[in-house]
Order: structure tokens, then sequence, then C-alpha cells
């Protein structure tokens, strides 16, 4: 028989300046009830386990649905995604849940943080086709079914940032660039018009903070929620990166 209620055990912070303190709630718990759902009668009633009248706890989440990446948190220690984070699966004889926010990102408040880290690198590599107006609109370019596949698993990417999370490679004392950047990289370098910037792509990795700087933990690749093979990506940059060191100026004018 599923608990009546449950215990939210919260890390909460005021501000990236404010000192850390734990806070613990009590909610309904109703069938087939997520992190977020719980998080939402916090919300509604502000009231921690010991009566007291409080701010509810803050966080993020879009779409509900494990697509939009903005509602990764540390739960009971592990980072996922609060909305599909069952109560039933973390808690199944009521035990507390602990709620924290991820560490590899500088703190906002309480369960949000700033994950300009992750955009940046984005931006590093390129992560986007340029289109400017002059192409055909008619069929776009064609792609076997073999790439197309490969490419779709790539695509399904939603820049949660779990895999920087767990990667000990990606802290405040590493630029090492984690492995989310380098596997869209590798996604738009397999696009037929993304391959005019794959030489661009592949020099942003080549420095310090790049694809070398990975140590292969493969924690990623096992913390992904959406099953993405990163591991295959940093092995194929890292192959591109020394032809590229080795060939590359057979390219230059």
């Amino acid at each position: 028989m599923p608990p009546s209620t449950v215990t939210l055990r919260i890390k909460r912070q005021d501000g990236p300046d404010k000192p850390s303190t734990w806070e613990e709630f009590k909610v309904p718990y109703s069938e087939g009830m997520n992190v977020i759902m719980a998080l939402m009668e916090v919300q509604r009633n502000p009231v921690n386990a010991k009566g007291e009248k409080t701010t509810p706890a803050i966080w993020e989440a879009s779409c509900l649905e494990q697509v939009c990446g903005t509602c990764q948190m540390v739960i009971n220690g592990k980072p996922m995604s609060a909305c599909s984070a069952l109560i039933k699966n973390l808690a199944p004889n009521g035990e507390p849940i602990t709620l924290e926010p991820m560490s590899t990102f500088p703190i906002v408040r309480d369960l949000i943080v700033d994950r300009t880290r992750l955009f940046d690198s984005l931006k590093q590599v390129h992560a986007w086709i340029d289109i400017d107006g002059s192409h055909d609109l008619g069929p776009g370019p064609r792609q076997s079914p073999e790439v197309q596949e490969v490419a779709y698993n790539l695509s399904r990417c939603m820049s949660c940032g779990i895999c920087l999370e767990v990667c000990p490679n990606v802290n405040d004392r590493s630029p090492f660039i984690g492995p989310m950047a380098v596997s869209q990289a590798r996604l738009f370098n397999l696009h037929p018009s993304g391959k005019m910037h794959k030489a661009e792509r592949v020099e942003s990795l080549m420095g310090m903070g790049g694809v070398n700087d990975c140590g292969n933990s493969q924690n990623c690749v096992r913390s992904c929620p959406k099953g993405i093979p990163l591991t295959e990506s940093l092995a194929a940059l890292k192959r591109d990166t020394t032809v590229q060191g080795i060939f590359g100026f057979l390219q230059k004018p």
C-alpha cells in the first residue's frame, strides 16, 4: 500500500552568495505522482514539516514530458529529470526524498542553476546550420538511412546538463567543454549543409578544454536520460581532431 504522504528534503538557497540550508516538507501523495507534482504541492501550501509558514521552493519546468531539459536536479543523490522521477520508485516505503540543485553549474536560487556554461559551449562548436536565404526551398539535401539513424539519436539531446553534472572532468577547475557540445558538433557535422563548418567545429575542440580533455570515465553515457551515445561522439571527434591536426594544413590556402 503506497504511503499517504511524501516527505521532501529540499536544499534551499536564496541566492548565489547566500548560505544553503535544508528544509523538509510533507505533502499528500497521489497516484502517479512525480517530483514536479510534489513540488507543486509545496508551492500550493508552503508550510514545512515543522508547521512553519515559509517560501515555496523554486525550480524550473516547462514541458513535463522529458523534452525541454529544464527540470533537471539531483534527486536522492542522482541527477535526473524531475518530471519523469516517480515518487513510487524513489520512495516505495515512504522514505524521505532529497532534492538538490546540480552542483556543476552556479546556483541561482533553490533548485535553479545557471546553465550559461552549457549554452556557451554550443556557441563555441557552432551548433547550428547557417541558412542565408539563398537556398532552394525545395527538398532538402539527402541523407542515407544510416546517417539519419545516427543523427536522430544525437538530435534527441535536450541540453539538460546531466552529462556535465556527472562528468569528473567538468568543474570549476577545468575548462573541459563537456560531452554534450561534442555530441552536437558531431550531429551538425553529419548534416550535408552543416559540413560546410566541420573544420571550424573540429578546430574549436582541438585546444584547451577540447575533446582531448575527456578522461573517458563514461559517466555521461550511463547517465544520459535520452540514451544518447555520447562516448561514440567523443571517440568520433577525437579521431577528427587527430586527422585535422595532421592534415589540416593541406586545407589552408
